[in-house]
């Protein structure tokens, strides 16, 4: 092992030690505040009127907490990260410093920008969520499925090895499509399906207001439903052996119950999985505004464009929030849907 692998470990472990960050492998930018989709499960689009947009004055100031964090790769969030119209130029800057690029999408417009996205962007993943029928009536804009499909479709065309996974919200309008799902991603090429119950209780996805009862059971499965779901992922555990050994889904097994247990908790079925999970420690998440949180869920603690990275992550705030925080009992952690769980020798 390199000195300066050892030295970055070394930092890894002691932020998760003392609370003050001293390494930040992963950042999360959100480039640009506007979708090009209308989900039903997302309030993003409701406010893309109000534009907001990190600009390449954002990203170069960036650079001296990045290095000095040895920032290791940056996901593209959203939003729709490929509308602003910079996005590459923005990539080039991130690139030029040795910083792998992940770009998750909605796929709409992959094939206009497949030559960039080639040339700038390491790894996409994408927005599935269903078969063609139901994956447009929940994205809500026409043509969504052939879109994706034919972009993914066409980089695999250029460069069979450049990996592209997918990532499916499962919820109330698509649970009995789930391996019409498995099958719609190895038809059009996708490398890896990942899989997570929906968010229906947080502020996060442009929510100004957490929703109320009556929304949240648009998308939450219903307890009547419940029995149905669990048969469903029964067949998907016992039916899909070989893609559980090959990570072609990318969860195990008991991850792929937890999304039945998830759902039966709002009944007090059962309690709410439990998450490990790191997130404030090993990555950040900075929006369209500048805004940065310790991940997609918890409040802002600062922005970008008032203060470096840096010193926003180490605050007397910042460090005590991390010192306290009890995935356990946080109520946004106890309901959290995705979880990041980075150890100090895992590799990106």
């Amino acid at each position: 092992m390199q000195l300066s692998s050892i030295a970055h470990t070394y930092k890894r472990y002691r932020t998760l030690q003392t609370h003050r960050i001293s390494a930040l492998p992963v950042v999360i930018l959100m480039p640009h505040s506007a979708c090009n989709c209308r989900c039903i499960m997302c309030d993003i689009w409701k406010d893309n009127k109000n534009l907001k947009q990190l600009t390449e004055g954002d990203i170069t100031d960036l650079l001296f907490s990045l290095k000095k964090f040895d920032t290791k790769q940056v996901v593209m969030s959203g939003g729709e990260a490929l509308l602003n119209t910079n996005f590459f130029k923005l990539c080039e800057i991130l690139k030029k410093k040795n910083i792998k690029i992940s770009l998750l999408t909605t796929g709409l417009s992959i094939e206009k920008n497949a030559d960039q996205l080639l040339k700038w962007v390491d790894d996409m993943v994408v927005s599935l969520d269903g078969d063609e029928a139901i994956h447009d009536a929940i994205r809500n804009i026409p043509n969504a499925f052939k879109k994706l499909k034919e972009g993914v479709e066409h980089i695999k065309s250029i460069n069979p090895n450049y990996r592209i996974t997918a990532r499916t919200v499962i919820h109330r309008l698509n649970f009995r499509n789930w391996p019409a799902i498995i099958s719609a991603a190895k038809a059009m090429g996708i490398d890896q399906i990942s899989f997570l119950p929906a968010d229906v209780s947080s502020h996060a996805f442009n929510r100004q207001t957490a929703w109320a009862e009556p929304k949240q059971h648009e998308i939450l499965i219903d307890e009547r439903e419940l029995p149905e779901l669990q048969s469903i992922i029964t067949h998907i555990i016992n039916d899909n052996v070989a893609d559980f050994e090959n990570r072609f889904i990318a969860e195990s097994k008991e991850k792929i119950q937890d999304i039945y247990n998830y759902y039966a908790a709002f009944y007090g079925l059962n309690a709410f999985p439990f998450k490990k999970c790191n997130a404030p420690w090993v990555s950040t998440v900075i929006e369209a505004d500048g805004n940065v949180r310790p991940c997609f869920f918890h409040d802002s603690i600062g922005n970008i464009r008032d203060n470096s990275l840096a010193d926003i992550l180490n605050t007397k705030e910042a460090i005590s929030f991390r010192k306290e925080l009890n995935m356990s009992t946080n109520a946004i952690c106890v309901k959290c849907v995705c979880s990041l769980s980075l150890s100090p020798f895992a590799t990106l």
